[in-house]
């Protein structure tokens, strides 16, 4: 429990009281929001508050996380249940929803070096999260309300992780322009849009056993091309991606069965791609180079974040191989 000396806590608290939550407690995880378990009239949930003194815009947009979880509640892609939400008077009283408490397990077979079950079950749980997927991808936008959204093709999702690039010292990914050159001149023409989740990866589902009991952490959920996901889903599902040394590696299913099991819960072709794994390796690359750029502010970095730093170019060197 955090000390009822902490400032965050305390107000959360205060302004809670009125709807009977209580009992909270920090929940590790998450730079966008923060993020905590209670108790709702004796239920378990968990509650997501945008960062104070800050604009709760983009990634830090908590009510358009809820409003997209509510919107899948009546769909076949499992996600918590929004209680309510409270919008606030940012920034310094930012808002917050709280939703229901899932029981399941995250985890990174191929990155993080932890327990996370016996082989064959994860296996059958990056099965699972491949056909989880495809149900998101077959839901109409339109047909759920979300017609409005700007639709993000994949020409601007370059341009989007090469502006993240522009603003971190460049010897942490060499090459990079050359990778991002390739990118704009292979660019595939874009699929029908879809509702995209924008960080699909087990860390972002929860399990029990290897049944993918909810999708979470929406962040950057957007409408657009579907391989957006795909890609990223796949070169975390791939062990030449970063390369680390966990008990997963050689138990996890090849990419080309989770593309296929993708494509037919998807019900159709999914073609070209490789350019979006690669794409996911150029996204990859600058998400952690922004990372690590943090990280070496910070008083005491950490060393784990500082190791990513020379897994960069080997990511670069993926994508290149990808669109080759």
């Amino acid at each position: 429990m955090v000390a009822l000396s902490d400032p965050l806590l305390v107000q959360l608290a205060e302004r809670l009281e009125h709807r009977d939550v209580s009992a909270l407690q920090p929940l590790p995880g998450g730079a966008s929001s923060l993020t905590y378990f209670g108790r709702c009239a004796g239920r378990p949930v968990v509650v997501k508050v945008a960062p104070p003194g800050v604009r709760p815009i983009a990634h830090r947009d908590v009510l358009r996380q809820a409003r997209v979880i509510r919107t899948l509640a009546a769909t076949p892609v499992p996600v918590p249940e929004v209680l309510f939400d409270d919008v606030g008077s940012p920034p310094h009283v930012p808002p917050l929803f709280v939703m229901s408490h899932v029981d399941g397990t995250t985890c990174e077979p191929l990155f993080d070096d932890a327990e996370s079950g016996p082989e064959a079950v994860v296996a059958e749980r990056f099965r699972n999260a491949a056909r989880t997927m495809a149900q998101l991808h077959r839901i109409d936008p339109g047909a759920v309300g979300l017609e409005s959204e700007p639709v993000i093709g994949p020409s601007a999702e370059v341009e989007r992780w090469c502006h993240t690039l522009e603003t971190v010292d460049s010897a942490l990914a060499p090459g990079w322009r050359e990778v991002a050159a390739a990118l704009r001149s292979g660019t595939p023409s874009a699929l029908p849009p879809t509702m995209v989740h924008g960080d699909f990866r087990l860390g972002n589902l929860l399990a029990v056993d290897d049944r993918i009991a909810a999708v979470i952490d929406w962040e950057i959920w957007s409408v657009g091309d579907p391989r957006v996901d795909v890609g990223w889903f796949l070169i975390n599902c791939d062990p030449r991606t970063y390369r680390r040394s966990t008990r997963y590696v050689d138990a996890t299913p090849p990419v080309s069965e989770l593309a296929a099991i993708y494509r037919e819960g998807l019900g159709s072709t999914v073609p070209e791609l490789d350019w979006f794994q690669a794409l996911a390796c150029f996204k990859s690359t600058a998400t952690w180079s922004l990372i690590v750029k943090h990280n070496r502010r910070r008083t005491s970095p950490d060393s784990g974040m500082e190791a990513m730093a020379s897994a960069l170019p080997q990511l670069l060197s993926r994508a290149r191989a990808l669109l080759g």
